[in-house]
């Protein structure tokens, strides 16, 4: 009675197909994922923009850098007051970039009124492509 399975050619023409296939997708979904975490920092980055705007309408001020984003979780100490914080926050939690990093806040801003951005994948100031810093004065641009 013959025993009912794969040879070991069989095994390695799979694998052959499955390393074959690999090197054809891979480079292309790992693209994509560079792609997706640039286009998550830049939707934090207005999300987080629209949440100033809003604190500003309620407190005439930017929160200081001192007081930092965390002024859109809590009700902040120091100067400048907030004094119509509104009760419950301006976002539920302040998010980390794609990369785990925390983002970056300085107010008044050498850029804008504010500058807010993601020193992006290497986590360091400047770089490029994936690693280039992405903020509020260049969410437009093209990474």
């Amino acid at each position: 009675m013959r025993e009912k399975g794969f040879t070991l050619i069989e095994i390695m023409v799979v694998v052959v197909i499955i390393g074959l296939l690999a090197t054809l997708v891979l480079p292309r979904v790992l693209g994509r994922q560079d792609e997706a975490f640039i286009a998550k920092a830049k939707s934090d980055i207005r999300a987080l923009s629209s949440a100033l705007k809003l604190y500003k309408l309620d407190n005439f001020n930017y929160p200081s850098t001192e007081q930092g984003l965390e002024a859109l979780v809590t009700n902040p100490g120091g100067d400048p007051p907030a004094k119509n914080w509104k009760q419950g926050g301006y976002v539920e939690r302040l998010p980390t970039d794609p990369w785990g990093n925390p983002y970056q806040f300085l107010s008044p801003g050498e850029k804008m009124e504010f500058d807010l951005w993601s020193y992006g994948a290497d986590g360091k100031p400047g770089g490029e492509k994936v690693a280039a810093d992405i903020g509020n004065w260049n969410l437009d641009e093209k990474n």
